[in-house]
């Protein structure tokens, strides 16, 4: 009987300022408040309060057998407690069900397993400790950054008290094998689970593009698809940005009506259910192997790191700010959360090159007008912040 895990990725950015060559020095603040609530506040009244909401509701109406996956980073838990604390509250009562849980993430949705061990380690550590005390939960399934994974992290996370890990369902690495069964690292020690890709594209790229052979896209019809999965499948993983409900695919397009009837649906197919992530590990035995020695990520057709280290100036950025780890170590508190939020993956994201001229979907919540404008305020605001280190 194959299961449905949903899994939500849900997280922004403390964006910085459009941070010129004259405020070095004069400037300590490098975050943009007013942009960083506006986005934060369009984003809890489009996307996460009504989805909540109604998430909320389909559990209760399905006899709690709907069940999701939250994958939330301590940024976006510090804009909510600034400009949107409601959101966690619906967050609290839809955990209160016991229908829904929350995986491991670097606290600061951070690139630091590429850079630094140590920092990696923490920021992890951090964010288990958020977890635990918002919703009273033990993270046993880890959720890299942007899924980034490789076979190297497997003593990391078992070290850690993890149990699996998520990330994308690459075809070249599973050859003629599915994504939907449970794999295990080359160690044996931690599980994995993996994106089907096609199905969750299906819904946070593909539902409102009437270009598309398959548009409309209704729950019936999408609950049919899946259940072509009985007897050669045992978990179908539907992992996308939380965002991807109200805000990517606006009301208008039926995405809540979709989500509202999907789980009716998918429950009256023969022997369909959903379950959590940590659920399903525990269901589904080990069906083989799942191995990269370099990182993949569940970005582009790529499936690579060059989201985020495809330019010079990416990879200078980067270099940069992992460089300032040793002088970090025993500064004051509110330096070290500086130089993570500076650590965010989104930061490198808008220098990519690679998407500038198209106008897709990996600008939105782009703040700046072009890649090298990010770039360069960046590099301004690193400037002023080696001042401040004292670093020549």
């Amino acid at each position: 009987m194959p299961s449905i895990c949903f899994y939500f990725k849900v997280h922004q950015p403390f964006r910085i300022k459009n941070y010129t060559f004259f405020d070095i020095g004069s400037e300590e603040n490098y975050f943009d408040d007013e942009k960083n609530k506006f986005y934060l506040t369009r984003i809890a009244n489009k996307c996460y309060i009504p989805t909540l909401k109604l998430i909320y509701e389909l559990i209760k109406n399905t006899n709690f057998r709907f069940k999701v996956t939250f994958g939330i980073t301590g940024t976006l838990i510090e804009q909510l407690e600034l400009w949107a604390p409601e959101v966690i509250e619906l967050f609290k009562k839809v955990a209160s069900t016991g229908c829904a849980e929350f995986t491991g993430e670097t606290y600061y949705h951070s690139l630091s397993c590429l850079y630094s061990k140590e920092e990696f380690i923490e920021q992890i550590l951090m964010h288990k400790k958020l977890i635990r005390s918002l919703f009273n939960q033990e993270p046993k399934v880890f959720s890299n950054t942007e899924l980034i994974y490789f076979d190297d992290l497997e003593e990391i996370l078992y070290e850690l008290d993890f149990e699996a890990i998520i990330t994308e369902g690459v075809d070249w690495i599973l050859g003629w094998r599915s994504p939907n069964f449970i794999y295990q690292m080359p160690k044996g020690k931690i599980k994995v689970l993996l994106r089907n890709y096609k199905l969750s594209d299906d819904i946070s790229f593909r539902f409102s593009s009437r270009e598309w052979d398959e548009w409309p896209l209704t729950a019936d019809k999408f609950a049919y698809w899946v259940s072509q999965f009985n007897g050669n499948g045992e978990v179908i993983n539907l992992f996308m940005d939380f965002e991807t409900f109200g805000e990517h695919q606006w009301p208008e397009t039926g995405i809540f009506e979709f989500l509202s009837a999907l789980p009716f649906e998918i429950l009256k197919q023969k022997d369909l259910n959903f379950l959590t992530l940590s659920e399903a590990i525990k269901v589904y035995p080990v069906r083989g192997i799942y191995s990269s020695s370099y990182p993949i990520t569940w970005a582009d057709t790529e499936r690579d790191l060059t989201a985020w280290l495809g330019n010079e100036m990416q990879k200078d950025a980067l270099e940069r700010i992992y460089s300032l780890e040793k002088y970090i170590k025993n500064k004051s508190p509110q330096i070290k959360i500086i130089w993570r939020k500076l650590q965010t993956a989104d930061h490198f994201y808008y220098m990519c090159t690679k998407w500038f001229a198209d106008g897709d979907v990996h600008k939105y919540f782009n703040p700046y007008e072009s890649p090298y404008i990010a770039y360069l305020s960046y590099r301004n605001i690193l400037e002023d912040f080696y001042l401040r280190l004292k670093i020549s």
